[in-house]
């Protein structure tokens, strides 16, 4: 019953409930690592320009982005390890987005 009720909601849905609910769902999280990791492809490209450009303070300023974005993400993913991941279903309960019958019903199941 579960199972079902996770496939009626598409990711962008999720993703969505995530940034509304309390707590981080998966689909959410799986967002935030794939923004991460573009953020950083596009800040080491700007690090191999600035290199190539042989301007110091546009180096440093660059290295200190570079160290910003990775100290966040580190950060982030240390608190999510500590807090956890929550459900879908439970995001939407606490939003009271599911019928009280059909919570009842998984209560008992």
């Amino acid at each position: 019953m579960e199972k079902d009720k996770q496939s009626d909601i598409s990711s962008a849905q999720a993703v969505l409930l995530g940034a509304l609910a309390p707590g981080v769902n998966g689909p959410t999280w799986n967002t935030l690592k794939s923004a991460f990791l573009l953020l950083g492809l596009c800040l080491a490209m700007m690090l191999v320009l600035a290199f190539s450009s042989s301007d110091s303070s546009l180096v440093i300023h660059v290295g200190f982005l570079v160290t910003i974005t990775a100290t966040l993400f580190l950060l982030l993913s240390w608190f999510l390890s500590q807090t956890g991941l929550v459900s879908i279903e439970h995001q939407m309960r606490e939003m009271d987005l599911v019928p009280e019958d059909q919570g009842a019903k998984q209560k008992e199941t």
